[in-house]
């Protein structure tokens, strides 16, 4: 066999080797659209900061190259050049970062903004996981999308196998009829596609507003009152126990006030669609089974 063959030969298996390995990525995101890559993701752009999170969480935090603002954990988020916050976007600086993929929050980026990005010609990927057990599925697909799989299958497992242990632990004990409160005025809640809804599910606990179809939909305190909750939850902005939570306890009439199930759980580990929003699970069906704890013995 001559040179010029062996060569030629040589160049041919390369080039095969190199097609399986920069096979084209094609992922299905939240609203059902394919994204296609030719490549793992090298400049991703973060519209969230629990897609920010997030992908750190799946070892793609060195492929960030521009995000929201508030995008505040892991401590090396914060380094990370702002790009504007959900309704006030910098397309210019977008378009300067030179992405090869840039992650949306359906429900929380502003969709004309979004479309914009669209038609500019970026690649995006939406995300707008509504239960629980839709998380694992999101950081699988974000790990294949930035080329970390191996990261991200280590991560997946982990939140899975609580999520088995929750399940197993809560999911069939008595229900708890729940109030969960995002904000005081207006006076906003969740609705039954909201994820935090289904974090109360995962403990045993029922919405009193599960019926809403809006995802953080406004009530009255005349609704909360004839709901009559057995457990109020609120989150607030901050670490700190909001003080509009005990603002409650005037309404001696719901059974959460009268048998003191007024509970805090900080929003960032209920409120944000990451792997920390195990550790709010967890903290929320502890409260429920404390709640469960102080029922009047029959």
């Amino acid at each position: 066999m001559g040179v010029s063959r062996l060569k030629r030969l040589f160049a041919l298996a390369l080039f095969a080797c190199c097609s399986i390995l920069h096979a084209e990525i094609a992922v299905v995101d939240d609203t059902g659209a394919t994204v296609r890559l030719a490549q793992p993701a090298k400049r991703i752009i973060s519209l969230a900061p629990h897609v920010t999170e997030s992908l750190f969480a799946i070892g793609a935090g060195d492929r960030i190259v521009g995000t929201a603002e508030y995008s505040d954990y892991p401590e090396a988020a914060k380094k990370i050049q702002r790009i504007g916050g959900y309704a006030s976007l910098d397309l210019e600086a977008i378009v300067g970062l030179k992405p090869d993929l840039v992650i949306v929050w359906a429900s929380g980026n502003v969709k004309a903004h979004v479309e914009k990005l669209r038609a500019m010609g970026f690649t995006l990927y939406v995300t707008e996981p509504k239960r629980i057990d839709d998380l694992s599925g999101t950081l699988a697909r974000l790990s294949e999308l930035a080329g970390t799989t191996e990261v991200g299958r280590k991560t997946v497992s982990d939140i899975r196998r609580r999520l088995d242990d929750l399940r197993h632990r809560y999911s069939d004990r008595p229900p708890v009829r729940t109030f969960y409160q995002i904000w005081k005025q207006p006076l906003a809640t969740v609705g039954g596609k909201q994820i935090i809804s289904s974090v109360i599910r995962l403990c045993g606990g029922e919405n009193v507003f599960g019926q809403l179809k809006t995802l953080a939909p406004i009530v009255s305190v005349e609704a909360v009152i004839a709901a009559d909750p057995e457990v109020i939850i609120a989150s607030g902005m901050d670490e700190a126990r909001p003080e509009w939570l005990d603002d409650w306890r005037r309404w001696t009439s719901i059974t959460a006030v009268a048998r003191d199930n007024l509970f805090f759980v900080h929003p960032d580990l209920i409120q944000r669609h990451t792997p920390r929003l195990l550790d709010g699970a967890e903290r929320l069906c502890r409260q429920l089974e404390t709640a469960r704890s102080r029922r009047p013995r029959e």
